[in-house]
Order: structure tokens, then C-alpha cells, then sequence
């Protein structure tokens, strides 16, 4: 079986991700989770707190690696022997941002495959960015993210 990567910005890692993440488990003998630097958003937490929150969460879990990277994510699958990304969906208007990237990545590394994964039902709501306002604002998270994740966001944000 093939190795693949999971690039993102993760910042933080939901219950969404680790969906993607444990499914792709079952295509893939070795997923590596690739906290991916982003010149488009500003993160909270910082690319070494993400891979410390991710490891946390997937701890145990000897398919998984976590790694960063702040270069291209094609150099980065070249470097490492990659043949597939995997990219979670979680509604169709992320179809058309997802589909343009990988048709560059195709581009860059042909030999490299993307596997889009529809994100589970009860999660297509979930995202990063969502479950940092809602925090901000009061409401509860601990359910949309691994407990690990929870413990770093009161941490980080302020217990509420």
C-alpha cells in the first residue's frame, strides 16, 4: 500500500479532520499529517503547537505521522516518496478551490495522485475557523474536536 499525505493549516484540528484522517487509514498503509504553512490565513496556534496538538490526538496510532512544512506541499511529496494527498470535502462550493489545486499539484508532480474524502454527515459543518469563533464567543467545542485539541484551545484562548 501507498503512503499519502494530509496537508492543511489545521489550526485547530476538529473531529472532521480526524474523520478524514481514520478513513484514509484504510486506503493508505502510512498517513502523514502535514501542518502546511498558509500565506493566505492567520493562525492562532503555531505550526509547532499544531503538530504537538495533532500528535496528541493521534497518539497511539503507528499508520500516522505528523510533520510540517512551510515549502510547497508537491516538493514536500516528492522529498518523501508521497504518491497520493488527500483532501477532505466538506461542502461542494470547497469542490471548485480543491479541484484547481490539485490540477497544479497534478502539474508540478504528476506522480502524485489526489484522493478527495467527503467529510462524514454529522461534520460537514465543522470547521477550523468556525470552532475558533464559537469558542471566542462562549460557545461549547468539545465536541467538534479531540479532547486533546480542547485542553490546547483553553489553554491558548483562556478557559471559558
Amino acid at each position: 500500500m501507498m503512503k499519502a499525505i494530509y496537508p492543511g493549516s489545521f489550526d485547530p484540528f476538529t473531529n472532521g479532520h480526524l474523520d478524514i484522517l481514520e478513513r484514509s487509514l484504510n486506503l493508505f498503509s502510512e498517513v502523514i499529517v502535514l501542518v502546511a504553512g498558509t500565506s493566505r490565513k492567520s493562525t492562532v496556534f503555531s505550526a509547532e503547537e499544531r503538530v504537538e496538538m495533532i500528535r496528541e490526538a493521534v497518539k497511539g496510532n503507528s499508520k500516522v505521522k505528523v510533520d510540517s512544512t512551510s515549502g510547497l506541499i508537491m516538493d514536500y511529496a516528492k522529498n518523501h516518496g508521497i504518491s497520493a494527498v488527500i483532501r477532505g470535502l466538506r461542502t461542494p462550493t470547497d469542490f471548485e478551490h480543491e479541484y484547481m489545486m490539485a490540477t497544479m499539484n497534478k502539474n508540478i508532480y504528476p506522480e502524485c495522485e489526489t484522493v478527495f474524502m467527503m467529510t462524514s454527515q454529522g461534520l460537514y459543518f465543522v470547521s477550523s475557523t468556525m470552532i475558533k469563533e464559537l469558542y471566542l464567543y462562549g460557545g461549547d467545542v468539545a465536541r467538534y474536536v479531540p479532547s486533546a485539541v480542547f485542553h490546547r484551545i483553553q489553554k491558548k484562548l483562556g478557559a471559558k
